[in-house]
C-alpha cells in the first residue's frame, strides 16, 4: 500500500487510539513472511505454554533491550510500518516479537507494560483472529471478564495501538477455534458486506509480527546485565 494517511484508518468505535489497516501487505508478502518464519533456525523459537515465539532485534530484559541485528528480510517490514510515521523519530522500532498461534491457542488478557514505548503495531499473517479488550481494574492481579471491545484482525492487516488503548486496556485472545462475527465486533462496519452477520470463521495457524520500540538499549553483554 502506498500513500497511507494514518488518520483515515483510526477506529472511532473504541477509546483513544487504535488504527486498523486492511491489506497492509500483499499476498506475496504474507507468503514470504510465513516462509521466513517457518524456516527460522530452531534455536530462534521459544516454546511457551500456549504458543511459540521468536525474538528479533534482541532479547527484552526487565532493564531494557540486549540488542542484536535485525535481518534485512524483517527490516523491510519494520520500515513499511515506520513509513506511517506512527513512531517518534527518537523511538524508531527496534524489536519484533513473532508469535505463532495454532487454531485454539490464545493469550491471557495482559498489558505490554512499561518496558516498551507505548505504541505497538502488529502485522497479521496466515489467519484471522479476534483481539479482545478488557476493562482496566485497580487490582492488577484480577483479570476482568468483561469485554469492552473486540476487533477482527484479518490476514495481511495491520493493527496499531497507542494512548489509552495501549496503557489502560488489557488485551487478549481467547483459546477457541472459531469466532462469531457480529455487531459485537467493534470494527465490523469497516468490512461492509464482506461478512454476513453472525457468520462463524474458523481459525488456522496465525503468524503475527509485533513491531515495537524498546527505549532503553544496553551496550553491555548479557552476563554483565545479569550480575547487576
Amino acid at each position: 500500500m502506498e500513500n497511507i494517511n494514518l488518520k483515515d484508518y483510526k477506529l472511532t468505535t473504541v477509546d483513544d487510539s487504535a488504527y486498523y489497516i486492511p491489506n497492509f501487505i500483499t499476498e506475496d508478502q504474507e507468503t514470504y513472511i510465513m516462509e521466513k518464519v517457518n524456516n527460522a533456525p530452531k534455536p530462534k523459537w521459544c516454546q511457551l505454554k500456549n504458543r511459540r515465539v521468536q525474538n528479533w532485534g534482541g532479547t527484552p530484559h526487565t532493564k531494557g533491550l540486549i540488542p542484536e541485528q535485525i535481518p534485512d528480510w524483517l527490516k523491510r517490514f519494520i520500515d513499511q510500518v515506520d513509513s506511517l510515521q506512527v513512531f517518534p523519530s527518537i523511538n524508531k522500532p527496534n524489536h519484533v516479537l513473532i508469535n505463532e498461534y495454532l487454531s485454539g491457542q490464545g493469550i491471557m488478557p495482559h498489558l505490554d507494560g512499561s518496558l516498551f514505548f507505548p505504541i505497538v503495531s502488529t502485522i497479521n499473517c496466515g489467519s484471522h483472529t479476534v483481539l479482545n479488550f478488557y476493562r482496566p481494574l485497580k487490582d492488577e492481579a484480577v483479570i476482568s471478564s468483561e469485554k469492552v471491545y473486540s476487533l477482527l484482525l484479518e490476514r495481511r492487516s495491520l493493527l496499531i495501538l497507542k494512548d489509552k488503548m495501549y496503557t489502560e486496556y488489557m488485551h487478549g485472545i481467547e483459546e477457541i477455534t472459531n469466532d462469531i462475527i457480529d455487531d459485537k465486533i467493534s470494527n465490523i462496519k469497516l468490512f461492509g458486506s464482506n461478512y454476513q452477520n453472525g457468520i462463524t470463521l474458523t481459525r488456522n495457524k496465525r503468524i503475527s509480527l509485533t513491531i515495537r520500540n524498546v527505549p532503553r538499549v544496553f551496550k553491555l553483554n548479557l552476563n554483565s546485565i545479569m550480575k547487576k
